[in-house]
């Protein structure tokens, strides 16, 4: 009998059919720790959607079985919890063992579209990698992952995604006494660069081939019988992170900790510690407390992933070729995948996000200065990034009338109207209704986004007098928010000069 065994009694079906495929690696890829009970489990939400999209019951995940589980008190037969092995760079230094500090995965799920999927326990205790660390999360940063995956999900950008926030009723000491709370994390699969780098750097090449052969089997199942199957899937990571990127910067969004064990594999969002979508535009901006030089700056995260993927290219080269030269001809040949991937991504998306077609004969470079004198303009003087796409899109044309919303956001609102003169010259080069530019458009520029201070009202509210309301009205906006929301249009508005927030913290 294992130690789970021992100490989390065994709860009846119909709990989660866990399967463990990363299980069935070697022993030194992960350490098996069972979760460390709490107290005084309540659960505070269930994502019944996302329940729903795993073949989960909702109604047991709400039982007191169901609960239990939520919390890591008790767990189904078919659990094997264990705290996976990794690496990293964080803030561009190597640190060699990391690994999950306070976050227990229970096993995989095959959801009704037949995808693999993680479901993993994030602040369920310590385990070996914890070093100093409680292993514990506190309520404030739970919510604010609950919230961005589920804002992500309704960005349609690839996310991991909260199946459920418990309390623990018990406090996590931080600066002072915080309630603790466990979110149960859904993800493609946890595999990082710093998976990769784990092995590496210790010299362990066949664990570097069999964490690359396994990642091609859950990811990337096409190249199994190819000739050059771990360059080619180098190749796949860098298109699926060249895409996430970009539609990242499409939306404002700031991961703030792009350090490579941040950085999945899959091609989805991880990792919502200090991440924020800006308000005001601004390419330097920077939200992270722990951030204080800008290397993860809105502006900076395209150079950055493509950074964290020559970390993982290094990881590989022994795979790909004897010759190290050769395999380094091979590798840069691969990581050309995430220009390939980013460029018309973001710059198709910036034109397509002011309404522009990319039409036969169209000048690309003309339209995308155009873009660009935007976005200098719309830093230079302090012009919200939603509301401004968000206003050409209910515009969708050269009209002062409809217009004057958008020009408000400017400082200097000559400065805009210089701009949009010569935008509506190049729109009427579309021949095309006002209406069906304006429906793409707005299928494009999202009318919200979870603000930083309105995620604060949330997390205050939550924190100190146990409200979740504000949570509910937040996530029924952020969840559909390409549609209006009449009686939330509060929502749009960007915080007042007293409402800024200047930093976002790390916590989970």
């Amino acid at each position: 009998m294992n130690a789970t065994a021992q100490t989390i009694a065994a709860v009846p079906d119909p709990a989660p059919p866990f399967e463990h495929s990363y299980g069935a690696l070697p022993a030194h890829f992960y350490a098996e720790v069972p979760p460390t009970p709490v107290p005084e489990p309540l659960l505070l939400r269930l994502n019944h959607a996302l329940a729903d999209e795993l073949g989960l019951d909702p109604n047991w995940l709400m039982s007191a079985d169901g609960v239990a589980m939520l919390a890591g008190n008790r767990l189904p037969h078919t659990a094997r919890p264990i705290a996976m092995a990794y690496a990293g760079h964080q803030f561009g230094q190597f640190v060699p063992s990391l690994g999950d500090g306070r976050a227990i995965l229970l096993g995989e799920v095959v959801d009704r579209a037949g995808r693999r999927r993680d479901v993993q326990l994030k602040g369920a205790g310590r385990t070996p990698f914890s070093r100093s660390g409680d292993g514990r999360a506190v309520l404030g940063p739970v919510l604010r992952e609950y919230i961005l995956g589920e804002a992500m999900q309704g960005l349609r950008i690839p996310t991991t995604r909260a199946l459920a926030m418990v309390a623990t009723g018990e406090p996590v000491f931080r600066d002072g006494p915080e309630p603790g709370a466990i979110l149960t994390r859904v993800a493609a699969s946890h595999i990082r660069v710093g998976t990769f780098e784990y092995f590496a750097r210790r010299g362990d090449v066949d664990a570097v081939r069999t964490l690359a052969d396994y990642l091609i089997r859950r990811h990337d199942p096409d190249l199994a019988d190819s000739d050059e199957p771990y360059a080619e899937v180098l190749a796949a990571v860098a298109a699926r992170q060249g895409e996430l990127i970009a539609r990242w910067l499409l939306v404002g969004f700031i991961h703030g900790v792009m350090n490579t064990d941040n950085m999945a594999l899959s091609g989805e969002t991880i990792d919502y510690g200090p991440c924020a979508f800006m308000d005001a535009y601004d390419p330097n901006q920077v939200y992270s407390s722990i951030d204080r030089f800008g290397r993860y700056a809105y502006g900076q995260q395209p150079s950055i992933g493509l950074w964290n993927l020559t970390q993982l290219a290094n990881c590989l080269l022994p795979l790909m070729d004897d010759d190290i030269e050769a395999a380094k001809t091979k590798a840069r040949a691969a990581l050309d995948a995430y220009g390939q991937a980013f460029e018309p991504t973001y710059y198709g998306g910036l034109r397509a996000k002011i309404g522009l077609i990319d039409q036969p004969g169209s000048d690309k470079t003309t339209d995308d200065e155009l873009v660009q004198d935007l976005l200098g303009r719309m830093a230079a003087h302090g012009a919200d990034f939603t509301n401004t796409f968000r206003g050409l899109s209910d515009a969708a044309s050269h009209d002062p009338a409809t217009l004057a919303p958008v020009r408000a956001l400017f400082t200097e609102p000559a400065a805009f109207d210089e701009w949009a003169e010569r935008w509506g010259i190049r729109l009427a080069e579309q021949p095309e209704p006002d209406a069906t530019r304006r429906a793409r458009m707005r299928a494009l520029n999202p009318a919200y986004i979870p603000r930083n201070h309105r995620i604060q009202e949330v997390i205050d509210a939550a924190t100190e007098r146990g409200d979740l309301e504000p949570l509910d009205r937040l996530l029924a906006v952020v969840s559909a928010p390409f549609e209006d929301h009449p009686a939330a249009a509060e929502y749009r508005r960007p915080p007042m000069a007293h409402e800024v927030v200047r930093q976002t913290f790390c916590g989970t």
